[in-house]
């Protein structure tokens, strides 16, 4: 077993010893949401580079344009670029021929944002006006000078799913694709004659049974001659389908067990082969992917002359690394553990990374030489002797089985425990829950570390990153084999002499949160907990969870029709009075997602039992905070009841 080590961070002799818990810092909560600055979907073309940019501080997502230097904002102040299609969105600008399209995130409609050298642009052009419609997704087809786009209707029958194309000249939509639940990905050939994308239907979920298709351009501009590439037979997860250069179609697929780069040849998929010669196949067990959650997402680029940029997603990191033709490798930016969004032109790769010490960064790296320049973001808020660094953790769990996680103890230069004391303990579980935890800097786990507590920030089984058979450890297990190896990663800290057993935490958003209230059912292990818009009853969120989750709790727990009992079972609502810890929650108003009224009955559930609970709802918050001052409220009260109960 991988153990956390417990010489890192170590405070300076001249330290003041003070309670675990208690240590004061000037890393507010104020500090840690101002560093919640966050980029997504690079573009490079029109001799630049584009981003989006999210500021909490405004609390919405502008489109940058650097070029020659020099970064500069183009999206008007009453703008925010954001797609909400499938709720989680992405895939919200491409690069068109006269300047941007993009998805405004209030009416979800396409605009068009010319771009020229004048400081102030002018006012964004609708494409579209259907309200009852959102799209994301976009690429432009310059054939026949349109945007290619997956449009989410919501009509009399429900949500439709579509491909769709809409001029640029005169705005006119044209269906491309329909008949599936869900698409995804679309992307065109170089010379535009072919088209590709990802398809799946109910009740699947794409990061478990998707198909790859693709048509070609008919003389009249429709598409014809559909073909069913791979995923047929089911049991396959295929994402982020690209041509390269040569017009040669690549693909993601898991069939052999992690999501891996395969390219086509007479109309089937073959394995593209990441080493040289003679080297073992397990040079390639790791995954180029995380889960398809979000649209526009690029974790890997065909390159010119054969080569491939990819993702190496190993033991919760994701290194960057340049494959040439003749399976030669070397990895770029290796300073930065997490690589994302990636882009490329015939001098520069980019990318977004993170790094443990510092702020999420736009990266530009010479091919040549692999010199890497910082183009946006990528501050280094706190100095080492204030970092708290991430340490990798593999740890046995249920079955003979391993689980992983990420631990930071507490790091604060000016204070240090008092003697004979060991720190509290607060495990954090992400949401998805098919989702993952990286080793890069988190302003909020920082907060905690600076005041003496440590944390865990586990990657349970079910987490992507690990392989498939990892992630479909979670099919029907959800609130087992999660609730678990939270708990596993806690004890196995305890064991090791590194936290305090009695003055553990645990705490989650969204699934997350289902996790940490079924952990307190399940255990009396902690002290406390905190859900933050987590779920509380599935099968309450089964009955008005939208489209795309529409069947991911049978999935994560079985058809209620099949097993009823099951539903109740996992429930924390159901099973409030098994918890005996106190329980802080706090919740969006406008979530649609995990609705109000789903926390306030467990609020409720608990305070009728005469346990502590804190309930705070901030009203214009959707599901997942995006509000600085939101944010660091959050933070403000959830240290402050931890306090309460040390």
């Amino acid at each position: 077993m991988k153990s956390p080590r417990n010489d890192s961070s170590m405070p300076h002799q001249s330290a003041e010893a003070l309670p675990y818990g208690f240590w004061p810092s000037a890393w507010s909560a104020e500090a840690a949401a101002a560093t919640s600055r966050d980029y997504a979907e690079l573009r490079a073309g029109h001799g630049g580079l584009f981003w989006i940019e999210y500021d909490p501080a405004q609390g919405r997502c502008t489109l940058w344009f650097w070029q020659a230097g020099r970064a500069r904002r183009l999206t008007p102040d009453d703008f925010s670029v954001r797609s909400r299609v499938y709720e989680y969105g992405g895939g919200a600008f491409c690069l068109a021929g006269q300047g941007i399209a993009f998805v405004n995130e209030a009416d979800q409609q396409i605009y068009l944002q010319l771009t020229d050298e004048a400081e102030t642009a002018p006012p964004p052009i609708a494409l579209t006006a259907a309200p009852e419609r959102r799209y994301g997704d976009l690429q432009h087809d310059p054939v026949s000078d349109a945007i290619l786009a997956l449009e989410e209707s919501h009509e009399a029958v429900g949500v439709v799913h579509r491909l769709v194309s809409i001029s640029m000249v005169d705005g006119a939509r044209r269906v491309v694709v329909e008949g599936a639940d869900f698409y995804a990905a679309a992307v065109l050939s170089p010379d535009g004659a072919r088209l590709a994308w990802i398809e799946w239907d109910r009740p699947e979920q794409p990061w478990a049974s998707s198909r790859l298709c693709a048509a070609e351009r008919l003389p009249n501009e429709r598409w014809g001659n559909r073909q069913c590439l791979a995923g047929t037979d089911g049991g396959e997860s295929l994402q982020q389908p690209r041509f390269a250069s040569d017009g040669r179609l690549f693909c993601l697929s898991d069939r052999l067990g992690f999501w891996q780069p395969f390219y086509e040849a007479d109309g089937q998929l073959h394995r593209h082969s990441l080493t040289a010669s003679g080297e073992a196949d397990e040079a390639q067990d790791f995954d180029c992917a995380p889960a398809p959650w979000q649209l526009g997402t690029i974790s890997y680029l065909p390159l010119a002359g054969g080569g491939l940029l990819l993702t190496h997603m190993v033991d919760g990191y994701g290194w960057l690394f340049e494959h040439a033709a003749d399976g030669s490798r070397r990895q770029l930016a290796a300073d930065f553990t997490r690589c994302r969004q990636l882009a490329a032109n015939q001098t520069h790769v980019f990318c977004i990374a993170g790094a443990p010490e510092r702020a999420p960064a736009v990266l530009a790296i010479e091919r040549a030489s692999g010199a890497v320049q910082i183009l946006a973001g990528g501050a280094q808020p706190l100095s080492a002797s204030q970092l708290s660094r991430p340490q990798s953790m593999c740890f046995p769990t249920g079955d003979g089985e391993v689980a992983h996680a990420f631990f930071y103890p507490p790091a604060n230069a000016n204070c240090r425990g008092e003697p004979g004391a060991l720190p509290p303990l607060v495990v954090f579980a992400h949401g998805g829950p098919t989702s993952a935890s990286y080793p890069v800097f988190d302003p909020r786990i920082q907060y905690w570390t600076q005041r003496g507590f440590a944390v865990v920030d586990v990657n349970y089984r079910g987490s992507s990153g690990f392989g498939r058979a990892y992630r479909q450890r979670l099919r029907e297990q959800w609130g087992i084999v999660d609730v678990e190896d939270a708990c596993q990663a806690a004890r196995a800290l305890v064991e090791q002499g590194a936290v305090d057993p009695q003055r553990l935490f645990i705490r989650g958003s969204s699934a997350g949160g289902f996790t940490a209230l079924s952990a307190l059912v399940a255990t009396a292990l902690f002290r406390g907990g905190a859900s933050l818009y987590g779920v509380s009853d599935p099968l309450a969120l089964r009955r008005v969870t939208h489209k795309f989750e529409g069947d991911y709790l049978d999935w994560l727990i079985g058809h209620p029709q099949q097993v009823p009992e099951r539903f109740r079972e996992r429930a924390p609502l159901h099973n409030a009075d098994r918890i005996a810890a106190p329980v802080i929650f706090l919740q969006g108003g406008q979530d649609a997602v995990v609705l109000p009224e789903q926390t306030e009955a467990m609020v409720e559930a608990l305070r009728d039992r005469g346990i502590a609970v804190e309930y705070r709802l901030y009203p214009e918050e959707r599901h997942g905070f995006r509000q600085a001052a939101n944010l660091a409220d959050a933070l403000q009260r959830e240290l402050r009841f931890y306090q309460q109960l040390l």
